[in-house]
């Protein structure tokens, strides 16, 4: 089958602009090569002749372009991948895609385990289907940072939680990627009674030595949805154990800040939460490596908000909101929302929405879905303004996870839905604003 880049937007002013490009139009060759992915599209894109073959509806256009070294095309592709998504071959245990909820939107249920997209977007990988030639290719477009799923180092438990014999060789891979120059970060996505205790310490002991070639660890809870079957196999963190976790890391934190300056492995911030303690000071997370992994996110809305406190008005023009948020949502608003209740005029609470759609064991904003908030705020006051954080909306579409909107939920209810974005000065300007 013909690989073709299919554009989804042109830019304003671009290149493609000029030459007549549109959304529609399929790439299918620069340089007489069929680019695979965005990556070797912008490798071959780099030359300063281009001759580019374009597939548009009435057929095909062959373009001669001389250009700039750094000049681009100014288009927005449908997908990073042209040719075809590698897919995850595992099972892993505690694997989210296999307890979604039935019925919802397709590319929830997409289980990718492609290099190109750890590259590209962030997502996290198992290295479970890498061959030489990938490693080959990594090599020659320096493709770094990459995000690796490690969950343990141990061979044969990792084989276990990933239901794939060729689990065990994860150090061997993640050495190979060091000595190639490829800065990785790594997660372990922690499960009581299976790869936590001695596994996990093991897994942190073999992982730090690799720094800065392996450049954080974090460790995030398992999630676990009602869909989940043997949910007994899945204990939740009780407090305890949070705080057990909390210490063991700390004091691991503390050597690696001695040894190498750099605290190294993180937690996720549903772990304090969980653990009822402090998050770790800004500096103990360094640059925040692991920010769109949970680890930090907290931190960073308080100091934002202990920063901007200050400036807060005295009083505003008479308004009341409500704050709708996930149970451990609540745990960081509550220091916010006794500052905020000083102010003259403004009448604010925060709403606990229980998430019914996934189950009580799900906690945290970002799998709230419209469902949910249907629920949660079906007894409150109409013409209420409602107030909810962007983290439970798909990045760039404005939907919950079920389909809905937030002008869905706010016309059933009679009542006004704002987003705010998920930081704390965001917070404070809605709310000390008229104008939304």
């Amino acid at each position: 089958m013909m690989v073709k880049a299919v554009i989804a937007e042109v830019l304003p002013n671009s290149l493609a602009a000029e030459i007549g490009l549109e959304p529609g139009d399929k790439i299918i060759k620069v340089n007489n090569k069929p680019p695979e992915d965005l990556i070797h599209f912008q490798y071959l894109w780099a030359d300063e002749e281009i001759e580019l073959l374009v597939e548009k509806q009435d057929g095909e256009i062959f373009f001669e372009i001389e250009k700039e070294y750094d000049e681009t095309l100014g288009v927005v592709f449908e997908q990073a991948v042209f040719d075809k998504i590698r897919h995850c071959q595992n099972k892993c245990l505690f694997c989210f895609i296999e307890q979604m909820a039935p019925a919802m939107r397709p590319s929830l249920y997409e289980k990718d385990d492609d290099y190109r997209l750890s590259f590209l977007q962030g997502n996290f990988i198992t290295l479970t289907n890498m061959k030489k030639g990938d490693f080959d290719r990594i090599k020659e477009y320096h493709l770094s940072p990459l995000y690796v799923s490690v969950h343990t180092t141990n061979p044969s438990l990792r084989q276990t939680i990933l239901d794939n014999p060729h689990a065990d060789k994860i150090m061997e891979q993640l050495k190979s990627l060091v000595e190639l120059g490829i800065r990785v970060h790594t997660q372990v996505v922690l499960c009581p009674g299976i790869n936590d205790g001695e596994y996990l310490e093991r897994t942190i002991d073999d992982l730090s030595p690799l720094w800065p070639g392996i450049q954080s660890l974090a460790i995030v809870p398992v999630g676990v949805t009602n869909f989940r079957k043997n949910l007994e196999r899945f204990p939740s963190f009780s407090k305890g154990y949070a705080q057990k976790l909390v210490n063991m890391v700390s004091e691991k934190q503390s050597y690696f800040r001695n040894k190498i300056g750099n605290s190294f492995v993180y937690l996720g911030d549903e772990i304090y939460l969980q653990a009822q303690t402090y998050f770790p000071p800004s500096k103990h997370y360094d640059d925040f490596p692991q920010i769109e992994n949970g680890v930090g996110v907290s931190r960073i809305f308080l100091d934002d908000f202990f920063k901007n406190k200050n400036n807060l008005p005295a009083s505003i023009k008479k308004q009341r909101y409500i704050i709708a948020t996930s149970k451990l949502g609540k745990k960081v608003l509550e220091p916010i929302i006794f500052y905020l209740k000083k102010i003259e005029g403004l009448e604010i609470d925060i709403k606990v929405i229980e998430n019914v759609f996934f189950g009580s064991r799900v906690t945290v904003n970002g799998l709230l879905t419209g469902q949910d908030l249907l629920e949660g705020l079906k007894d409150i006051t109409p013409d209420s303004q409602v107030l909810i954080s962007e983290i439970m909306l798909k990045k760039g579409e404005g939907i919950f996870l079920d389909g809905l909107t937030p002008e869905d939920v706010g016309q059933k209810l009679g009542i006004k839905i704002i987003v705010v974005k998920n930081n704390a000065q965001s917070l404070i300007n809605c709310i000390i604003s008229r104008n939304f």
